[in-house]
């Protein structure tokens, strides 16, 4: 369901952009040009630099020059040549580490053109950070966004769901379920309860980790000036409607959703009923780890919230133990997001490892000593299966009460897997951990650096530090079609996301604040009216279309990864 108005320009842009980039800089000097792909928000002085050119290139050095003086400052020789088969182009490097001077800067090639501006400074990265958690407001339900915190983007209350219906899947057939609050999870007006307790456990380890990360008042919401950081309360108004979710045996009831989804209109307009759906094994244990994270979280500043908490998670995992192999799918009538799995060994690990941190119970630890630990991440394990890692950082934060010999495996596990992501990104143009694009590779990318971010905290090498900055990098613009990802930071970022909100309010640009889900070379939706190029090679696989739900959506779990590696380098490298 495309803005008809500007179907037709978007496929125009769209085939432009791949038939070749020399098009649009007609080689000329001063002209921004596409072949030069960079950060576009900048570096830190100390830290690795380079730029991908891609295309012919007769030159063979770049310069740095000052943005507003174009002044030379830096300058050297543009790497050999080299066929990148996963991006379909010949590509060289252009390398300005040496360079720490701070300011704001653009490379220039001559012949070719001149890269967006950027910047080189301290806490570069602060303005995207704060941007991926405002984001999250932006995704809020059950109330209106004023402007004098949402801005343009401001926008009537949708979806109370204060009287939801059960469906017959839920397991009850009276009464209703009042189950305000929480994020959209997606383009959609769904409400998950698997995909809103691990990228909570994401978030939550962020806090644990980097508490001063967010204060109060950096992310100008409405509970802003409460006393308490801005970040737990964005966090929050997530928790609280997940804990409506739980039925009274203590297991996680799936999804909050209407039958279909909804057409492309506002949150006030999308007025379809909606149901509770279904119960399963790994939503519950989700919740459950998630849970009892939330405990700790929330010690500090709301003892009874906390212990509100830890009793669910109890609940939540005994009825998981009772119920081990219940693998939700959809029913016949329901079309919404399934986000079914039915090995739930990661998702009993998880718990366990929460559970265990936050009790000392030794059932807990019983469980984790008959595990057999997994360090190796794969793309495409996001929501099924990364979380056991979130469960392995759980344990290294807090050691006190693990075993030496499970927390020694799990250390040398750790930076293990980070050793191999550290040399696979090497091995790349474009200096990402992964060569397999799959739906969400964005959140691949960064849940890659997140590994990477913890063997950094294990050991500070920085060859660990670097990785997850030039995982960075390439969400940020250092990639195969130019764009930076997260939408509304960068020079030129996505204008047609698969975002309900996005799509119907009438603004020109995205709402801020949401990463695009990546390049997906098995594009499902090629045959919903989104048009790639043809025989597009993986890296190039995504288009800033609208009905691109495989390779330009939002999702809570492709920011949460993001948000988490971000504050990581701004608390590590200042």
């Amino acid at each position: 369901m495309m803005r008809n108005t500007i179907t037709a320009l978007i496929l125009v842009i769209t085939v432009l952009f791949f038939l070749g980039c020399k098009e649009q800089t007609r080689g000329s000097e001063g002209v921004v040009s596409e072949q030069i792909r960079l950060n576009q928000i900048g570096y830190y002085p100390i830290f690795i630099k380079k730029a991908v050119v891609v295309g012919v290139v007769e030159a063979t050095e770049f310069e740095l020059i000052e943005a507003k003086s174009g002044k030379n400052v830096f300058s050297a020789d543009l790497s050999e040549a080299r066929k990148w088969e996963l991006s379909g182009e010949e590509v060289r490097i252009a390398d300005f580490t040496d360079f720490n001077e701070e300011g704001t800067y653009q490379l220039a090639i001559a012949g070719i053109g001149q890269s967006y501006p950027f910047e080189i400074g301290k806490h570069i990265l602060q303005a995207p950070f704060l941007g991926s958690v405002k984001g999250l407001y932006y995704q809020r339900a059950s109330m209106a966004l004023d402007e004098k915190f949402a801005g343009k983007w401001h926008r009537a209350a949708g979806h109370p769901d204060d009287s939801v219906s059960f469906h017959p899947s839920s397991g009850r057939t009276d009464g209703f379920l009042v189950s305000p609050k929480g994020w959209y999870d997606a383009g959609d007006y769904g409400k998950y309860v698997l995909n809103a307790s691990f990228p909570l456990g994401q978030f939550y380890t962020l806090y644990e980790e980097y508490p001063e990360a967010i204060i109060d008042g950096d992310l100008n919401i409405p509970e802003s000036g409460n006393g308490r950081s801005d970040y737990l309360d964005e966090l929050k108004y997530e928790m609280d409607w997940v804990l409506t979710m739980q039925d009274e045996d203590g297991g996680m009831f799936h999804k909050l959703t209407t039958k279909g989804f909804e057409g492309m209109v506002m949150p006030d307009k999308a007025v379809s009923t909606r149901y509770v759906i279904g119960k399963g094994t790994g939503s519950t244990l989700d919740f459950a780890a998630m849970a009892a994270q939330a405990y700790r979280v929330f010690q500090t500043s709301d003892q009874d919230y906390a212990n509100t908490c830890l009793v669910a998670s109890r609940k939540a995992y005994q009825w998981a133990k009772d119920n081990p192999d219940v693998a939700f799918k959809n029913p016949e009538d329901i079309s919404t997001g399934e986000y079914g799995d039915d090995d739930f060994s990661d998702e009993f690990f998880w718990a366990a490892s929460e559970l265990f941190v936050s009790t000392g119970d030794q059932q807990y630890l019983d469980h984790l000593k008959e595990e057999q630990l997994d360090f190796e991440m794969k793309p495409g394990d996001g929501w099924r299966r990364y979380m056991r890692f979130l469960g392995m950082f759980s344990l290294l934060r807090n050691p006190e009460n693990v075993p030496d010999e499970l927390l020694q495996k799990i250390r040398s596990g750790i930076l293990a897997s980070a050793d191999d992501l550290v040399s696979k990104a090497l091995e790349q143009e474009y200096f990402q951990p992964i060569d397999d694009f799959q739906w969400g590779s964005n959140s691949d990318v960064l849940n890659a650096a997140m590994i990477m971010a913890h063997a950094y905290r294990i050991n500070p090498d920085k060859k660990y530090l670097f990785g997850a900055q030039q995982a960075v990098d390439y969400i940020l613009g250092n990639n195969a079609v130019g764009y930076s990802f997260l939408s509304g930071f960068g020079d030129k970022t996505p204008m047609f996301l698969h975002h309900r909100p996005s799509a119907a309010d009438g603004i020109e640009e995205s709402v801020p604040g949401l990463l695009s889900g990546g390049p997906n070379s098995r594009l499902q939706d090629a045959s919903n009216g989104v048009v790639y190029p043809e025989n597009v090679a993986p890296m190039k696989a995504w288009v800033d279309q609208e009905p691109s739900y495989a390779s330009n959506e939002i999702c809570l779990n492709w920011n949460a990864p993001l948000t988490y590696v971000l504050g990581f380098l701004e608390q590590e490298s200042n």
